[in-house]
């Protein structure tokens, strides 16, 4: 597959990322409540759906592993995984500097966090499994079912602050929205950002694996 995209990409990126600076800590006016805190959310949510959409890449990869055996949707599988976790590990972190100073509490057992922690550890537990010292093949086999098996708990993570009672805002949900326009357009904006960063990155781990496959095909020929 062609890859002399991931470098405009990953400029576009940056400067977007750039430019959300701007929007996150002069464009959008500071909430009244939570101060200057609440510029969290622009990282939080951004950080939350991508790290959803990692997920559903590995879900959607490893289906199609299974069905193509071709090591490219293993690698995409590998790469979505490893920002799903690291996504979802600084929502987690970034959720709770918010919990903090809104519920007085670092941490508490809500729904929607506790789905959300229940997540990471499932694929980080994937990751941990990638690791091992397995065939290539029946190591792609065994990740690729638990890509599937897995992604049962990421709607849950999405539908627990309108399935059950959770302290935890549905921003976009509520009619009442609690959002600002200015808010709102510099949080689309940020979300689009961590998209084109999301792309980068997944695109260049994914072309990474590809070329450690490469090299590894080389070494067993070199070896025989």
């Amino acid at each position: 597959m062609r890859d002399n995209w991931i470098a405009p990409v990953s400029l576009a990126a940056g400067l977007s990322f750039a430019v959300c600076q701007y929007f996150i800590f002069v464009y959008a006016p500071v909430e009244q409540t939570m101060g200057i805190v609440q510029k969290i959310f622009y990282f939080h949510l951004p950080l939350a759906w991508w790290a959803l959409i990692s997920f559903a890449v590995v879900f959607v990869a490893s289906i199609m592993y299974l069905r193509k055996r071709d090591w490219f949707w293993d690698n995409l599988a590998g790469a979505a995984a490893e920002l799903g976790v690291l996504f979802s590990g600084l929502a987690l972190a970034t959720g709770m500097v918010w919990g903090k100073h809104s519920w007085g509490v670092w941490w508490t057992w809500d729904p929607r966090l506790t789905t959300t922690l229940i997540m990471w550890f499932v694929y980080a537990g994937y990751l941990i499994l990638r690791s091992m010292a397995l065939s290539r093949e029946r190591r792609a086999v065994v990740c690729a079912v638990l890509g599937i098996a897995a992604f049962v708990d990421v709607p849950l993570v999405f539908l627990s602050a309108r399935l059950w009672r959770s302290i935890h805002p549905a921003v976009f949900a509520s009619k009442e929205g609690g959002l600002e326009p200015e808010m709102k357009l510099t949080v689309i904006l940020c979300v689009l950002s961590f998209g084109l960063i999301w792309l980068a990155m997944c695109a260049v781990r994914t072309r990474q694996a590809a070329l450690t496959d490469r090299l590894d095909t080389i070494a067993a020929h070199g070896e025989a």
